[in-house]
């Protein structure tokens, strides 16, 4: 009797360990070897997410994995995001991440061509999980763009160019708080003051800021080319720039010719005096820096491209001396 009494007591103690093993196991020892990024969207199931950590990393147990799933009952709790796995974690931490929606952030870079919103929408979409058809129509929404002081026509304002850490399942709004805030914080009270003294708002020097984005991206011309357009706003010139055109046509045209010089626009600068009524693209802080800290060349007026074809332009303070370098441009062309 003393023998069987032992043996249960053996057993039990036995049934014991392997029950706190097994539950060490799940839920305190690393059940992965490696790192995996996971990306669940909304028709991503527990399996799915099975697969894609095997394909990614070693899973030590993919049975208790499925186990640990099943118990925490993940299928119905996952929610969309995107997570980091690696190998300090256990299969019911990684169960829990899913379930709680702990999301690792990714980086949403806004940079280089955003002329239009479809461009806008594309870059967007390419990096987080809303589509582009979600970011274009709020792109056009009035009532959220009024919460930053923008129109569905001046909402290259409210996007400011860097690289930002955010949640994969971020809307737009989120999108453009980030912005705000960079933008915010760019407008330093000594980038104010630059503005100041060059007579031109906040919006202002976004706005002329875009025009030189669309007429270079050279960047040690930058300033001249910014200082040419403020020497002509000084002297009530029209602005002339061909980007404004461009903008008028959607960026459709191969080519600027005469007669689309008559477009009936405000945002034409050979009809319309001053500046447009806002940016015409997404500038780079580059180009708000070059409005910032023009040279005003003692007094250019006009520029046009070299004859060296390599993308920089020639400078000139009356009409002749630019006639003389477009001449010698079209030559080079020829």
């Amino acid at each position: 009797m003393k023998t069987i009494a032992k043996i249960l007591v053996l057993l039990l103690a036995l049934l014991g360990s392997l029950f706190a093993y097994n539950w060490l196991r799940d839920n305190k020892m690393p059940n992965f070897y490696g790192k995996a990024e996971l990306y669940v969207g909304p028709d991503t199931a527990p399996e799915d997410v099975v697969s894609s950590l095997s394909g990614q990393l070693r899973v030590l147990s993919v049975r208790r994995l499925r186990k640990v799933f099943k118990e925490k009952e993940v299928e119905k709790y996952i929610k969309q995001g995107h997570y980091r796995v690696d190998s300090k974690m256990s299969s019911v931490y990684v169960a829990r991440m899913l379930n709680n929606g702990w999301q690792a952030p990714v980086s949403l870079t806004i940079a280089g061509s955003l002329r239009t919103k479809e461009e806008i929408a594309r870059k967007i979409s390419r990096q987080l999980q809303t589509d582009s058809v979600s970011v274009l129509a709020a792109l056009n929404d009035s009532a959220l763009l009024a919460g930053y002081d923008v129109t569905p026509q001046t909402v290259y304002a409210a996007i400011f160019p860097a690289t930002y850490d955010i949640y994969w399942t971020a809307s737009f709004k989120d999108v453009l708080d980030r912005c705000k805030k960079a933008s915010d914080a760019f407008w330093t009270d000594e980038n104010l003051t630059k503005a100041a003294r060059v007579g031109l708002s906040r919006r202002q020097v976004v706005t002329l800021a875009s025009i030189v984005k669309g007429e270079s991206n050279y960047k040690p011309e930058l300033p001249k080319i910014a200082g040419v357009y403020l020497n002509r706003l000084d002297r009530g010139m029209l602005l002339q720039a061909d980007p404004t055109v461009a903008f008028c046509y959607d960026y459709a045209l191969k080519r600027i010719l005469f007669r689309h010089l008559e477009f009936d626009s405000p945002y034409n600068t050979y009809k319309y005096a001053g500046l447009p009524p806002g940016p015409i693209c997404v500038p780079d802080k580059e180009y708000l820096e070059a409005v910032l800290n023009a040279d005003r060349g003692g007094g250019n007026l006009y520029f046009c491209a070299s004859p060296d074809l390599n993308g920089t332009h020639l400078f000139a303070k009356t009409a002749e001396g630019h006639s003389r370098n477009a001449r010698a441009f079209h030559n080079a062309l020829k």
